[in-house]
C-alpha cells in the first residue's frame, strides 16, 4: 500500500502518470508496504496468461528475490523511476523516504533494484547513470544501503500512517535496527539471480 498522503497525477506526455505527495513526507517515513491485497505471480503463472495480461504485468510489476512478479493493487504501481530517487526499498517488504518529499513532488524509485528483465534508458536527469540494468542492485547496493542507514533511525520517531500494516515482530526489528542494537539487512537481499 502506498502512503495515504499521495495521489495519482498526470505528469507529462513523456512520463505519463506518477504518484505525488499531497502533504509533506519527511525522510524516514515509510512510503510503501507490501500488503495482503498486493498480488504475486510466479513465472509459470505469467506464461499461462493471455498476452494482454502479460503486457499489463510487464508494465506494472516488479520482481522480488524469488522471481515472482509483484503487482501492487493501488497507485503504488505508478511510482516512476528516477536515478536520484527519493524512496528506496528495504530488505523488509517496505520502502522508505530517503529524503524529504515536498507537496507536489513525485515519489520515485530507482528501478535498478526491482529486478527488471531488460535494460532501459531512463530520462536524462543529469546523472552519470543513463541506463537501468538488471544487475544494478549488485553494483549499487552499498550506496543504497548507506542511504537507508542514514534514515533508518528516524523510522520509529516519525508518524507512520502505514505502521498498522507492519507485523509487530517486524516493527520490533525495525526499532532494534534504528537503535543500533541490530544490523540492517542489505538491500542486496532483494536481488533475484534468475535461478
Amino acid at each position: 500500500m502506498i502512503h495515504p498522503k499521495t495521489e495519482l497525477q498526470f505528469i507529462n506526455k513523456e512520463i505519463g502518470y506518477g504518484v505525488v505527495a499531497t502533504e509533506f513526507i519527511p525522510a524516514g517515513t515509510i512510503t510503501w508496504v507490501f500488503d495482503k491485497l498486493d498480488r504475486e505471480f510466479s513465472p509459470a503463472e505469467l506464461e499461462t496468461l493471455e498476452p494482454i495480461y502479460q503486457s499489463i504485468l510487464d508494465t506494472y510489476t516488479f520482481r522480488d528475490n524469488k522471481g515472482r512478479y509483484v503487482l501492487c493493487w493501488d497507485n503504488a504501481r505508478y511510482v516512476n523511476h528516477s536515478f536520484n530517487s527519493n524512496c528506496l526499498t528495504t530488505a523488509y517488504d517496505f520502502e522508505v523516504a530517503i529524503r524529504d518529499i515536498h507537496v507536489g513532488e513525485q515519489l520515485t524509485d530507482d528501478y535498478g533494484y526491482l529486478n527488471i528483465p531488460q535494460p532501459f534508458r531512463g530520462i536524462d536527469e543529469g546523472t552519470r547513470r543513463k541506463i537501468v540494468y538488471p544487475d544494478d542492485l549488485l553494483k549499487y547496493y552499498k550506496v543504497w544501503d548507506k542511504k537507508l542507514q542514514l534514515v533508518f533511525p528516524k523510522i520509529p520517531m516519525l508518524d507512520q500512517p502505514l505502521k498498522p500494516l507492519i507485523p509487530a515482530n517486524l516493527w520490533n526489528l525495525i526499532s532494534s535496527i534504528s537503535a543500533g542494537e541490530k544490523l540492517m539487512d542489505s538491500i542486496k537481499n532483494n536481488y533475484y539471480n534468475g535461478v
